[in-house]
């Protein structure tokens, strides 16, 4: 067998396998990735390039990092409230709170008109037909 082959039923199981992990107790995320999965393997199977193949392993391997660190599970306990299944892989960031006291500066433009210090409704003028 192959490097290459075996490196794609490799990538092929890694994903099928965290397909499971990530969608537990969710049958039908479960199947949609199943169908998912096996749809773009069997697409790209009579792929003979060796470069192509390998941008496929790799997005394979973008995609389960993907899946693994950044997709959580939500299921809705009430009205309203959800349960979250947020895993040791996900990433989580820092939850800054919103100041409402902030005073929050429209964005700079880029260009001339934005360096001669006309505002927006002068420039939008001059746009216009003379």
């Amino acid at each position: 067998m192959s490097k290459i082959r075996r490196e794609v039923l490799q990538a092929f199981k890694k994903l099928h396998r965290t397909r499971q992990y990530v969608f537990a107790g969710d049958g039908q995320a479960l199947a949609a990735g199943r169908k998912e999965i096996n749809d773009k393997f069997k697409t790209n199977m009579k792929e003979t390039d060796e470069d192509a193949v390998k941008k496929m392993l790799k997005l394979a391997l973008d995609v389960d990092r993907e899946l693994r660190t950044n997709v959580i599970q939500a299921r809705e306990k009430g009205n309203g409230i959800y349960e979250l299944h947020i895993r040791d892989e996900t990433t989580r960031l820092d939850n800054v709170l919103f100041n409402p006291d902030a005073v929050i500066e429209p964005p700079r433009r880029k260009g001339k008109r934005a360096s001669a210090g006309e505002d927006c409704v002068a420039a939008a003028s001059c746009d216009k037909p003379k």
